[in-house]
């Protein structure tokens, strides 16, 4: 083992929190940027080059399994493949802490063969007469909510489960907040627009 990762285990929440930081701050760009949803932004930020980073992804994993930990959350997952990495990372991490947790990603497509289900990974109810899990959904960025939105609704049809925290990794401050505050889901973002420019 290197002393790079001997030094990682080491680091506190807020140091954890702080290397983070730096490390997202190379993946953002300035300047117009249209997005997948045909918004145009002055602010783009590109999650994956930190969730499928080793030393970002475990950094990722440990923020976020704080939050689930004090939101009593069982269950994590996301629209695929934004919150792919992410989910994983934290479940991983769950697995090591002994921290049981649920882990699920939400297609974009419902399957056209198969089992056509919308939503992949283990039942998070065994049944319908189970309480449905607690339950978070992850993206990398937030903007409008439309991905957390739409994996909501997956969940709820299908699962019976209706998320009450979104996580995101940077909130783009562009809306999304008030959007998903309107739909009843908090959103838990470690990291916001404003704290990079």
């Amino acid at each position: 083992m290197t002393d790079s990762h001997t030094a990682a285990k080491a680091l506190s929440i807020d140091d954890v929190r702080a290397r983070l930081r730096e490390k997202l701050a190379g993946c953002i760009k300035t300047g117009r940027i249209t997005l997948s949803s045909g918004k145009v932004t002055d602010f783009y930020f590109d999650g994956r080059l930190v969730s499928l980073d080793p030393e970002g992804s475990a950094l990722l994993g440990e923020l976020f399994l704080e939050e689930v930990k004090a939101r009593g959350i069982e269950a994590v997952g996301g629209l695929t493949s934004g919150a792919d990495p992410i989910t994983s990372a934290i479940g991983v991490l769950a697995w090591q802490k002994g921290v049981p947790l649920k882990l699920f990603f939400v297609r974009k497509e419902r399957k056209g063969h198969g089992t056509q289900k919308m939503i992949e990974g283990p039942p998070l109810r065994p049944d319908e007469s189970a309480p449905p899990p607690a339950t978070a959904i992850v993206d990398d960025v937030l903007t409008t909510g439309g991905s957390l939105l739409k994996a909501r609704d997956a969940l709820v049809e299908e699962a019976g489960v209706r998320p009450a925290v979104a996580m995101v990794i940077v909130d783009r401050q562009e809306g999304g907040e008030e959007k998903l505050r309107e739909e009843g889901i908090e959103l838990v973002a470690l990291f916001r627009r404003s704290d990079f420019l």
